[in-house]
Formats: C-alpha cells, structure tokens, sequence
C-alpha cells in the first residue's frame, strides 16, 4: 500500500506541473481556450491564497504564506508516516491516509509555484511597491538563462513565485432579464473562481475525510 499511495502522490505532482508548465509557457496571463461553455482554460496567475484571497499586501504576505504552506506540508507529511507506521495493519487507515495524501501532494503542488517560479521562469506577476498592486503581464514565458548558465535571474526571489492557475468553470453565466422586479439587469456567473489541477486535489481530499467521517470515527488511536 505504501508504494501505491506514493506513486498516487508523485503522479499527482507530476500531472499538476506538467500543466501548469505547459499553461506557463504557452498562454499570456488572461487568455485561454474555450472547451466546451461551461469549461474553460484560462490562464491567471494568483499570487495569494485561494480564491485571491491575501495574507499581508505584497512580497511580505507572499513569503509569509509561502512558509505557511512548507510548515503544513511538514506537518501532514509527518503525521501520515508516524500514523502509517502506527496503524498500517488498521483495516480502516486508509480512508483517513489516502484523503491526506491527496491534500498534501496538492499542497506541495501549489508550493513548488510559490517556491520555484520566480526563479524558473522570466516573467511573472510581481508587485508594485508605486501602486500596491501586483501588475500582470503581456507576454508568453520561457525558462529565464539562469537555466543556461547564465546568472540572470527570474521573475522574483526564492518562495516569492505566484500559484498558476487555469481551470474556469462559468456552469451559470447570464443576466436576469429587466423585467423582473429588483433582481432584474443583474449578472449572475457561477462558478467564477479559477483553480488549478492541485486545488482539485485539495479539495477532493477534504471531500473523501468527510465522506469517509465514519470509517475514520472506528480507528483506535489510543
């Protein structure tokens, strides 16, 4: 079991970078491609938490939450080999195990882009200390010289890199018509956030603990 749930969590990382690799270096931050009217793939990069959500304003709140995700994965790496070695013959561990390592190989996903990205790549979303505001760009990126030997470096500093995303699901994109009293003339898009094949993981994750509350609930910790 061991090996299936870390070739399951090196997969995952692998397929989350290969796209956001691909999306990277072949698409201008707020472009994309339309796949069907509820699926798109459209290119942002997200230099917070999810859903563009921040932890402090600028590079500080950037490097913050870049150490915050390290010390997570630490702890939930930690606590799936201390409770593997512990309990790996419970019949039941693995509705609790296979859930954490969903969420933590997304975790370590989105932290390779905050880590690595600044130095990888030679364009990226950086903040305005002028405006306080981080300014995207127009341009597609490529792996910045340093990756040739060449001491130029990327876009920004060590843990200062900004999460890709590209998945964009508007399931409802419309506006109630004018004659409808007091909601009428309003937009309604949902779902509007743009995430990333990490944040699935995440979130299937979360999922499957609470789907799977009550085989956890007859583990035996004690």
């Amino acid at each position: 079991m061991k090996k299936i749930l870390c070739s399951i969590s090196i997969l995952s990382i692998l397929i989350d970078q290969f796209i956001k690799i691909y999306v990277k270096t072949h698409f201008i931050p707020g472009s994309g491609i339309y796949i069907f009217s509820f699926f798109w793939i459209f290119f942002v990069e997200n230099p917070g938490m999810a859903y563009g959500y921040y932890l402090l304003p600028g590079y500080s709140g950037k490097l913050y939450l870049s150490i915050l995700r390290l010390i997570f994965i630490i702890i939930i790496l930690s606590f799936i080999i201390i409770f593997y070695k512990k309990y790996k013959y419970n019949k039941y561990s693995n509705y609790l195990i296979f859930p954490l390592v969903l969420i933590c190989s997304g975790s370590i996903g989105n932290f390779f882009d905050s880590a690595l990205y600044g130095l990888l790549f030679n364009t990226g979303t950086i903040y305005n200390h002028t405006i306080h505001k981080w300014v995207s760009y127009s341009e597609i990126s490529n792996f910045n010289n340093f990756i040739c030997f060449n001491q130029k470096g990327g876009y920004a500093s060590f843990m200062n890199g900004c999460v890709v995303d590209m998945f964009y699901l508007p399931i409802i994109d419309t506006y109630i018509p004018y004659n409808i009293p007091i909601i009428g003339g309003y937009k309604i898009k949902f779902f509007q956030f743009i995430f990333n094949f990490a944040d699935i993981l995440i979130t299937l994750g979360i999922i499957l603990l609470f789907f799977f509350k009550n085989k956890i609930k007859k583990i035996k910790f004690f």
